[in-house]
């Protein structure tokens, strides 16, 4: 940085340095040149001093100095060059008593002389050019370039498939692809036709750029990255250009790879919307479908596309012969959980205690970025406390912080919020526990966590591809049951199940409008594809009429009574079992999943086998600590009686002597 200061001042200590040395030249003698006839005219009159003459093929140079009112003047003059003016020279110079100087004009270096002229020249130009780019900061250097590909290349991709887990059929569905790009030849004599296009579809943070990037890596060809967004431009045809110039740079480098992410910013479906489309969006993806149909088949360039709104896309788009290949890159299970865990921790340090199987578990839902943020926000927590390791309970509480923020210590409840707060959650941990097929909880907590009053994590307790009709109503059962135990205990309820009642007035409408789970019958009253756009069926109504919406409203409001009416019977016959666990959570504040089933079970927060196992280690830290008192008196008794013996000596040698 120090280095490039410096050179940032070059330019104008080269500037100073011209003009001292321009200067130098103007603040010498007087110069003048004289006409041939004014030179012969006068010559007779002039005092001359040190003159040089300069003999050429046709040309003869006189230069000099001539004193002139008492004043020393340089002067020079060119002559034909004829017998005459030589010898009136050599007759008004006076060689005796001037220094005169004859040399030969042809063994002058016209070269150097002329590049002693331009080259100044040259310098203040060349100065004055770095100047005006610099005060410019360099805006509009790149203004020839506006039209060009933003894509971003990587010739020597790291990234491999032992980076990306959780994605074991995903990783199948592009293996294919690297081995068409390692030997094409192979698919060509069999008449096989690559995918010119694959795209990736599903929620945000789930790997689908590391997935992309893996490929390049495994088939180590470049890898040319864009997003969606840098080819639109205020200006129509700029992002056309660009798509262009970016298919150009691939074809000069195939094999390999066109990423573009977040493809819906240009893929957009055209015409739709309310006022018509955008110009520039929609000949960028013009240009886009054009280029792939250019392509010839296994031509060396495969074009993978990611988005999350693949329900917006333009049907040209995802016809045979482009994005042909659709890839749904999903949240991962329990095992890829596991996995993503494992490839994060590789450079973590984790303590012993740290069980990665039980957290994967316990973070159902979760993508594999929220996966490596708790385990960054872990580290973080732990260089906080100044530890070496990280330990469980700073995953328990980053797992906390990516869902809800962080825990709000400083905020006080009164001795009657507290109990209602814990007497709520509580009710949500009695339905997990005694209603089959409703969310377990995995921890509970009193303490503040963003808007949040307490915070309880629920799960499903088996990870399933599809729900009952029994699971959604026992879901609804578990929500409700905060609001049911404020009731039951306090014949009060509270704002506190706001987030609760939110969730089941969803579920209760999808089982009605989408899943076909009531009385209305197995009809589907919703369109899930939704207004995407402003304007599209802009003008169409609900596809149901007033009556059928009535009965829409009755079948939901029958399934959270009944919910609620079973929650309610759940609470009041388990009111022990409520008022140990809100007791609980008031002196604790915070209890888990295993201390909740050990109340449910035994009334404590600890099993009987981990109550005797924890009295077996005291006992045995006792008996240790006793040895070792005993160990040290034994030691002490022998140190007296060797000084004792010591004693008895010296008095012996004494009465001898």
């Amino acid at each position: 940085m120090k280095n490039n200061r410096y050179v940032n001042f070059l330019p104008y200590v080269l500037v100073i340095a011209i003009l001292l040395m321009l200067g130098s030249f103007s603040t010498g003698t007087k110069h003048r040149t004289f006409s041939y006839n004014e030179f012969v005219s006068q010559a007779e009159k002039m005092t001359f001093g040190d003159v040089n003459i300069s003999v050429g093929t046709s040309i003869v140079k006189v230069e000099g100095t001539y004193r002139s009112g008492g004043e020393e003047q340089a002067f020079d003059v060119s002559m034909p060059k004829t017998t005459k003016n030589l010898e009136w020279l050599q007759e008004t110079l006076d060689e005796e008593k001037n220094q005169v100087t004859v040399s030969d004009a042809d063994e002058r270096n016209i070269f150097l002389e002329f590049m002693m002229q331009i080259v100044p020249l040259l310098l203040v130009m060349g100065v004055g050019f770095f100047i005006l780019m610099k005060s410019s900061g360099g805006a509009n250097n790149k203004a020839f370039e506006f039209t060009k590909s933003r894509a971003r290349i990587e010739s020597d991709v790291k990234t491999r498939f032992a980076d990306v887990a959780g994605c074991k059929e995903e990783k199948e569905e592009v293996k294919e692809i690297i081995d068409y790009l390692k030997n094409p030849t192979k698919f060509s004599e069999m008449g096989a036709r690559i995918p010119k296009g694959m795209l990736m579809v599903g929620p945000p943070g789930t790997g689908k750029t590391l997935l992309a990037k893996a490929v390049a890596g495994e088939a180590n060809v470049p890898f040319f990255s864009i997003s969606g967004s840098d080819f639109v431009e205020m200006f129509v045809g700029t992002g056309a250009s660009r798509v262009r110039d970016m298919f150009k740079r691939a074809k000069q480098a195939k094999p390999c790879i066109i990423f573009i992410d977040e493809i819906d910013a240009v893929g957009r479906q055209r015409g739709a919307g309310l006022g018509g489309g955008n110009d520039e969006r929609e000949q960028t993806l013009n240009q886009i479908l054009v280029e792939m149909d250019g392509m010839n088949e296994n031509a060396g360039i495969v074009v993978i596309a990611a988005t999350n709104r693949a329900d917006v896309l333009d049907p040209a788009l995802m016809r045979s012969g482009r994005f042909d290949r659709q890839i749904t890159v999903g949240l991962p299970d329990k095992t890829g959980r596991y996995e993503i865990l494992q490839v994060h921790a590789r450079n973590k340090k984790l303590a012993p205690n740290v069980n990665l199987e039980q957290l994967a578990k316990r973070t159902q839902g979760f993508s594999g970025a929220d996966l490596e943020n708790v385990l960054n926000e872990a580290a973080i927590l732990a260089v906080r406390e100044d530890r070496h390791l990280i330990t469980m309970s700073d995953l328990d509480e980053a797992i906390d912080r990516v869902m809800m923020g962080p825990a709000k210590k400083s905020k006080k409840y009164t001795d009657k919020e507290k109990r209602m707060v814990a007497y709520h959650e509580a009710g949500h941990a009695v339905i997990g526990l005694k209603l089959e097929g409703a969310n377990s909880v995995q921890k509970i907590t009193i303490i503040p966590r963003g808007q949040a009053g307490g915070y309880n994590l629920m799960t499903k307790e088996e990870e399933t591809y599809c729900t009952t009709k029994s699971e959604y109503m026992a879901m609804i059962t578990s929500f409700l049951g905060g609001r049911v135990s404020e009731e039951v205990v306090f014949n009060e309820i509270t704002d506190g199940a706001y987030g609760d009642l939110e969730q089941v007035t969803k579920i209760a409408k999808a089982m009605v409008r989408s899943f076909g789970m009531s009385k209305l019958g197995p009809i589907q009253y919703s369109d899930n594809s939704g207004n995407v756009f402003l304007g599209r069926d802009y003008s169409q109504g609900s596809n149901y009429s007033g009556e059928i919406a009535f009965e829409i409203d009755k079948e939901i409001r029958r399934i959270v009574n009944e919910c609620y009416d079973q929650a309610k019977e759940i609470i009041v016959a388990n009111r022990d079992l409520l008022d140990l666990i809100a007791k609980t959570l008031i002196e604790e504040e915070t209890i888990t999943a295993e201390q909740i089933k050990n109340l449910a079970e035994y009334g404590t927060l600890r099993s009987p086998e981990e109550q005797k196992a924890e009295a077996e280690t005291a006992a045995l830290e006792a008996q240790a600590s006793e040895q070792s008192t005993q160990e040290a008196t034994m030691e002490a008794s022998d140190e007296e009686k060797q000084t004792l013996v010591e004693s008895v000596a010296d008095a012996v040698d004494e009465t001898k002597e």
